[in-house]
């Protein structure tokens, strides 16, 4: 305890929150504040170290708001933690590739990438940044690959410094010596490692299949990264002609430019009016084409006629028919989303071979309106198509709705075909806690509802190479039984310009000889890995043993379907455990209407400016006041919660000043009733903020210790000042030590959330930072917590009763008369020449009454 006043000139004049985090990001880089001591994390060893799979955001365009709220939730456990005693290894990786990274170069430089061109080592892209007027593929320049490859790291490189500058503006307490990329080459070694333990094992393979595809990006795309959107769609009632001549079986489709990939017709095995069909045949309009008429579940009696086609492929259900019912594959569209050129071999007849070139070459709606017209003209189209909207499935990233086309893919076992590993994995999630609790069942729900293997390979350019090469056979042909993989020292590698083990470069494309994979890696397929990245999986043995399994993973409800669920699969089928022991799950940030901030809906808020006008305190404030998983309003309008933190942290700097004023004497003790009840309630807000923060409620510390201040401020700080300045009053060491011990642990509670006004304040008094400093412990002082209680009520109401009167707070009172229960009286009596200073009083009178209350006040006569 410091027992002097602090030195002059350390206090400025006129504390502000402007420039401190410039100020104190300086000084915590210079003296290595957050650094993670290695050497003492083997000393204390796993038990004594605090270990955080942060999330690394993708480094693609800018932060958002959001970014702001969920990654405070995290450094405030964190800085918590810190001041617990704990070792902290609080990384940051930076989620480099990817299709929103490829989305960005495209626009930013004005280019596309064309794997057939050569490399051009001089090239220089047409624009650079605002200066591309047009992101039309048709008005950008096609490169190489490595071409692009080039730019796309450049532009990551300088988007992760700004994203870095913005978290150290924010005061996140990350330890900048351990980042990581999700497209270097540790993280590339990593990557590629892990894949090949799966494919070892069998939980890694390749199958051509019907597969999701975005015809945009020319991709094949995950269950997981599917998200439904409202669509403009109709109805058409078309007949199909049963094959005894009997009549028609009319069906209502959504796709009629699929008939010629129609495979079957299909209805509810209860439905009474479609049973006698069962069994039979029926041809298709147009194509003459004979398919059967089939029973499954699946199929909805009450849409539509009841009766529907099955085409491959129109939709996921067509592929559940298609597999559980065993019919063939007519597939039509093409991986450019148009109707391929040639035609199905079931499509004989002249008149149906005419009617499908009409379709060949043709975008899904060109072919939907012409055939439309050919229905029509044929009369196998009753009535007018019946519009209505729909949810159709999108690629999350995607402008078009997408197609199913078959194609070859890498695939990891998920459970959804495996029930052991389903059970495994549900098993894991249960033994976790999640904050809060009921983002489990989320988990669990996304788990059992999996309908197929992880698919990981993507037709992109900007990410991890599968490395896999395949032999080809006598005729230049891949053989897809034959997997070529490296040796695991030689990893990472490109299979599209590094050689398999046992050839050489001059094979590559000869019958007999190789071919490289050009897929590369799901964005997931690396993240799911962050663990391992950050924490040097098969690089630092040492390290790994160290920090994993993690103490925490933060991170936003949405991707619990995509990232959680994909980093417990690689764990549990890698190290057969979760790889974290909690999971903590922010909730969305939406706007003044509720509607969640997407940069898709328009209106997401950058954070910069909200931090350069209110400050990082006020905005840490406002995220820190809101419960993991619950959603939060933002209107940058009006910041309501942000200005209320601004508020609060100015106070801060002006509360330590003033406390800071009162010298404390040599030998100081507290000794009055007052200054012991302070404490007494400070020991109680202790307890319930540490309780809280260790269950990850940062809101709920928060609530407590703010209340607390408030209170500290308004009441305490007012009754006990006369009696800290006056020197002669032997109740002044007491209040000085009182306040000051209140100071201290004041600013240690605050200091996870308000991080610059509590350094600031902290330095003032104290040497070394807050952040290190020893999370407070009640100090058990013998007190009564209600006398303060009391004695603030008495004083709200004296200050009621000027203010009744119309006179000044600083007005002499004769005396008053304080109504109140009898143990209320004896703990005024406790403090009443606080009291009686503060409110200029002579005299205090009480009567015993069942509520507190001041029932008479008689003013001093005023002087001439």
């Amino acid at each position: 305890m410091t027992d002097a006043r602090p030195a002059e000139g350390q206090i400025p004049d006129k504390p502000a929150l402007e420039g401190l985090e410039d100020k104190w990001d300086a000084a915590w880089s210079e003296q290595g504040t957050y650094l993670f001591d290695r050497i003492r994390a083997a000393e204390v060893g796993r038990q004594g170290i605090y270990s955080v799979d942060t999330p690394p955001p993708t480094a693609s365009g800018s932060l958002h708001i959001g970014h702001v709220f969920s990654y405070t939730h995290t450094d405030v456990k964190v800085r918590f933690e810190r001041m617990r005693g704990k070792t902290v290894f609080y990384p940051m990786g930076w989620d480099d590739n990817g299709l929103p990274t490829e989305r960005r170069v495209q626009n930013y430089y004005g280019v596309r990438c064309d794997p057939s061109l050569p490399y051009d080592p001089a090239f220089t892209p047409p624009y650079e940044g605002g200066d591309n007027k047009s992101s039309r593929a048709a008005d950008q320049i096609p490169v190489s690959r490595r071409n692009f490859i080039e730019l796309c790291e450049k532009l990551t490189v300088e988007d992760e410094k700004h994203f870095e500058a913005l978290w150290r503006s924010l005061g996140l307490s990350v330890d900048w010596t351990q980042t990581y990329r999700t497209i270097s080459d540790d993280t590339m070694r990593t990557s590629q490692l892990a894949f090949l333990r799966n494919l070892e094992r069998g939980e890694a393979f390749q199958d051509l299949a019907p597969t999701l595809w975005d015809i945009d990006f020319r991709t094949a795309v995950a269950q997981a990264e599917l998200e439904d959107r409202e669509q403009p769609a109709a109805y058409h009632r078309v007949g199909f002609h049963k094959t005894d001549g009997s009549g028609d079986v009319f069906i209502e489709t959504t796709r009629p430019e699929l008939l010629p990939a129609c495979v079957a017709l299909v209805a509810h095995p209860d439905d009474e009016r479609y049973q006698p069909l069962f069994g039979t045949t029926v041809r298709t309009p147009l194509f003459d084409v004979e398919v059967p008429v089939l029973a499954h579940s699946l199929a909805q009696q009450d849409k539509g006629s009841g009766i529907a086609m099955i085409c491959t492929f129109g939709d996921v259900t067509d592929i559940v028919w298609w597999r559980e019912l065993q019919l063939p594959n007519r597939t039509i569209l093409g991986q450019d989303g148009r109707v391929m050129a040639e035609a199905p071999d079931v499509i004989v007849t002249d008149a149906a071979k005419a009617a499908y070139a009409e379709l060949a070459g043709k975008t899904v709606f060109s072919a939907k309106k012409r055939i439309v017209e050919l229905l029509q003209e044929s009369g196998e189209l009753e009535g007018e198509p019946k519009p209505f909207q729909h949810a159709v499935k999108f690629y999350e990233k995607g402008d078009r709705a997408l197609e199913i086309v078959s194609t070859r893919q890498w695939y990891i076992r998920n459970g959804a075909r495996d029930e052991a590993l389903r059970d495994k994995l549900i098993a894991l999630g249960k033994d976790m806690s999640w904050h809060p609790d009921f983002m489990r069942v989320r988990f669990e729900n996304w788990t059992n509802g999996l309908t197929g293997d992880w698919l990981v390979s993507r037709q992109r350019f900007f990410g991890v190479p599968i490395p896999v090469w395949y032999a080809l056979d006598e005729n230049g042909e891949r053989d897809y039984s034959r997997v070529l993989t490296p040796d695991h020292a030689s990893l990472p590698v490109d299979p599209s310009t590094d050689v398999p083990p046992g050839y050489s470069d001059d094979q590559r494309g000869v019958p007999g000889g190789f071919d490289g994979e050009t897929d590369i890696f799901d964005t997931w397929a690396t993240s799911s890995l962050t663990p391992q990245l950050a924490g040097g999986w098969e690089r630092d043995p040492e390290l790994w043993n160290l920090v994993a399994p993690f103490d925490v993973r933060p991170q936003g409800q949405d991707i619990i379907r995509t990232w959680l669920f994909s980093t417990m699969l690689r764990s549990a089928l890698e190290d057969d455990r979760a790889p974290w022991t909690d999971a903590a799950i922010s909730g969305f940030i939406v706007d003044p209407d509720r509607k969640k901030m997407s940069k898709s809906k328009g209106n997401v808020v950058t954070p910069a400016d909200i931090l350069a006008q209110h400050g990082s305190d006020a905005v840490r404030y406002w995220a820190a006041s809101s419960r993991l998983g619950t959603d939060a309003a933002f209107d940058p309008q009006n910041p309501t919660q942000i200005k209320i933190g601004r508020r609060l942290a100015i106070k801060v700097l002006n509360a330590a000043k003033f406390v800071l004023s009162f010298p404390v004497p040599e030998g100081a003790e507290v000794t009055h009733a007052l200054d012991a009840s302070m404490l007494a309630a400070l020991d109680g807000v202790v307890r319930d903020a540490t309780k809280a923060l260790e269950a990850y409620d940062h809101a709920r510390a928060l609530e407590v210790a703010e209340s607390f201040f408030w209170t500290f401020c308004d009441d305490y700080l007012e009754l006990v000042k006369e009696r800290a300045y006056n020197q002669t009053d032997v109740g002044q060491a007491s209040a000085a030590l009182a306040l000051r011990m209140a100071l201290a642990t004041l600013l240690r509670l605050f200091a996870p959330v308000l991080v610059f006004a509590a350094e600031e304040s902290w330095s003032w008094f104290n040497d070394g930072s807050v952040h290190t400093a020893e999370w407070p412990q009640p100090v058990g002082i013998d007190g009564d917590a209600a006398v303060l209680r009391i004695v603030g009520e008495a004083l709200i109401g004296i200050r009621r009763a000027k203010t009744e009167a119309k006179v000044s707070q600083k007005a002499p009172v004769s005396h008053v008369t304080i109504a109140a229960p009898a143990d209320a009286v004896a703990a005024l009596r406790l403090a009443e020449g606080d009291l009686r200073a503060v409110g200029r009083i002579a005299e205090i009178r009480y009567t015993e009454a069942e509520a507190l209350q001041v029932t008479e006040i008689e003013l001093a006569p005023q002087e001439d």
